[in-house]
């Protein structure tokens, strides 16, 4: 090719590339609208308003709780957003975790949710493996009887679930006032098995040939290949199965009957006529304190694994 053909070849490519930036970043206003006084300060008091919106709605429950915890009950009632009147009652997180044992209900579901996450995870990993990675002859069925099952209401597997769990089918032993009555039912959960395939059927193929030409097995392939591989989905999934398990009220109120191992969920609003609003909204806040930072440990693979699609590359 002549070097004035290639020349001009190069130009129009640079050209296109940079035509499709420019389509890339245009949006309602142009860049010469953006530099004008009037509307670059209009601009500007449009986010400002959008920012603190978004940090009241979403922050602003959380903060009035945490005053709430440590104020009166009179100066609660009297004058909600007002900032400590008649100054702060420290006694009422004490309070709250002695008197109404907030400890014991808390441990109780750091039980449930450990276990409700374990189970989850497992569960959704391995099916989730089964179904895009080794890939059997019935696998599209098996994966269409996954999702049928999340066009079905909760509500009315509650009564069959329930008399499951009061007499089960192998074992014959109840499981009423124990974990397992919480744990088994969450680890069936079709939304993450749907969650991790789809993440699953993303990773490269080439890698699990290459694993099974050096002579891995199916398991060595899952726990060293697959597992490492899938460490953004794995914390999306954990997150939705902490939070879920740590605010479920229906379902531990029917299988866990005897207070002693009642997860906070459902105890709170038990003890809440018996119980000061002061020092009840302090339980409150403590109960909260976990899913929050929670999510402030996994939110970097929440945010990484909330595409779904970006994590292999190349």
């Amino acid at each position: 090719m002549p070097l004035r053909a290639r020349l001009a070849q190069l130009t129009r490519r640079r050209q296109g590339e940079s035509a499709a930036d420019d389509s890339a970043d245009r949006g309602i206003l142009s860049e010469h609208d953006r530099k004008r006084g009037g509307v670059r300060v209009s601009m500007s008091t449009v986010h400002v308003i959008l920012f603190v919106g978004l940090v009241v709605a979403g922050l602003g429950p959380l903060l009035w709780l945490a005053k709430a915890a440590i104020t009166p009950t009179q100066d609660t009632l009297t004058q909600p957003f007002a900032l400590w009147p008649n100054g702060m009652d420290w006694e009422n997180l004490s309070a709250a975790w002695n008197d109404i044992h907030i400890d014991r209900y808390f441990f109780n579901t750091l039980v449930v949710a450990a276990g409700s996450w374990f189970f989850q995870v497992f569960i959704a990993t391995t099916a989730g493996y089964g179904l895009s990675v080794l890939r059997p002859k019935y696998a599209p069925i098996l994966n269409a009887l996954v999702l049928a099952t999340l066009f079905i209401p909760a509500v009315v597997l509650l009564v069959p679930l329930y008399l499951t769990i009061l007499h089960p089918p192998v074992i014959g032993v109840s499981m009423l006032n124990t974990y397992w009555a919480v744990w088994l039912p969450a680890a069936a959960n079709a939304f993450n098995i749907l969650l991790m395939k789809r993440f699953f059927d993303s990773l490269p193929r080439e890698v699990f040939e290459a694993a099974r030409t050096d002579g891995a097995g199916p398991l060595r392939v899952f726990w060293s290949i697959v597992l490492p591989m899938s460490k953004p989905i794995i914390g999306v999934v954990s997150v939705f199965a902490v939070i879920a398990a740590w605010k479920d009220f229906l379902w531990p109120l029917l299988v866990l009957p005897d207070p002693a191992v009642q997860p906070l969920s459902v105890r709170l609003p038990a003890v809440q006529s018996q119980t000061e609003l002061d020092v009840f909204l302090a339980a409150l806040a403590i109960s909260t304190l976990i899913p929050v930072v929670l999510f402030l440990v996994f939110q970097r693979l929440f945010l990484r694994g909330a595409g779904l699609g970006g994590a292999v590359k190349g």
